[in-house]
């Protein structure tokens, strides 16, 4: 494609822009996460004082990692405006967020939206039972809080067509925003972590108490993201930022989790049915740049997602200090040894 006189230093300025925040991205991962490995290795005794405290430390700096990922697309002017139900209100309880899958960006979107929310982090069939094992070995010993799923199994683009051919096969609806949703990872985890009353029933949360604190996975929040002109965000992009500043919409539902079927059969049909909903819901969007408003409303209330830009600066400046600090002390017992 040619470029013209006028578009010459507009590209220029792109180009030296995303190569600075390249630069300062590498730096920024070269100090942070040698740094977050070193802490985690000289806090390990206290991992066998106080196993609660030192996930809890674990955890706290593992989320300021994420938030310098959320901020490499904060100052490049990709912000995220919410919609639908408040999960703020839950952000104690144990849920699994199911997402749509659109692009890499996916994920930085989400790093954005939960540093003012919870703590967490998170072939086929051999990958399941190691989530299994995951489940039953680490996730309730770290006091972990909620887990990000993408049930699709794979991007929308790579797997729209492949989804629409099985839904053809099983006179399911053709979907276009997202693709049919895959079972076996969310059976897994609820089966894992839902807590089972007397009577063998799930036990969850109710949307409309939530003061009952109930043990084990409490909700479903459906998550769904959607890009302007449904043009997905990758990770390239988010880092080097050479794409215009955009606004990223992602909507809300909560659902108590008592209320969600365990067995393959019902449960495959729930999610189907949340994707459908999906589907309908990304449509309305984009035909309105606007989420529907709930059921009872006149009309959608979004709310606008803010990083703080103090709270930045300090867990930035922390991991150069600490970088810096690290290395004089390697530096140090180096020339002592040699």
């Amino acid at each position: 494609m040619a470029v013209t006189l006028e578009e010459a230093p507009w590209l220029g300025w792109i180009l030296v822009k995303a190569l600075v925040r390249f630069a300062f991205m590498v730096a920024n991962n070269l100090v942070a996460i040698p740094s977050y490995l070193c802490y985690i290795i000289v806090l390990l005794p206290l991992r066998l004082l106080d196993s609660k405290r030192y996930w809890y430390l674990e955890g706290m700096m593992y989320k300021w990692l994420l938030g310098m990922v959320a901020s490499w697309g904060w100052y490049a002017g990709y912000t995220v405006m919410e919609w639908g139900e408040d999960i703020k209100t839950i952000s104690e309880d144990e849920a699994v967020m199911l997402v749509n899958h659109q692009a890499t960006g996916d994920v930085c979107t989400l790093m954005m939206c939960l540093q003012d929310k919870g703590l967490g982090k998170s072939h086929r069939d051999q990958q399941l039972l190691l989530l299994k094992k995951h489940l039953e070995n680490n996730y309730r010993s770290r006091d972990r809080k909620w887990i990000v799923l993408f049930p699709e199994g794979g991007f929308l683009r790579k797997r729209r067509e492949t989804s629409q051919s099985f839904a053809k096969k099983n006179n399911l609806p053709f979907l276009t925003h997202v693709t049919l949703p895959r079972v076996g990872a969310t059976k897994i985890i609820l089966r894992a972590l839902v807590a089972r009353q007397e009577n063998g029933s799930p036990a969850g949360g109710d949307a409309k108490e939530l003061d009952n604190k109930s043990k084990g996975l409490q909700w479903i929040i459906d998550t769904t993201i959607a890009y302007p002109k449904a043009e997905p965000i990758d990770i390239q992009t988010w880092i080097l930022g050479y794409r215009k500043p955009a606004v990223i919409h992602v909507h809300y539902r909560i659902f108590p989790v008592k209320d969600v079927p365990l067995e393959t059969d019902d449960l495959s049909d729930w999610l189907y049915q949340r994707f459908i909903e999906k589907e309908d819901l990304l449509s309305h969007f984009y035909e309105t740049g606007a989420f529907p408003p709930p059921k009872g409303h006149k009309e959608a209330v979004s709310r606008e997602m803010t990083l703080s830009n103090m709270w930045i600066f300090l867990i930035q400046s922390f991991a150069f200090l600490s970088g810096y600090m690290w290395y004089n002390i390697f530096q140090y017992f180096y020339h002592c040894l040699f």
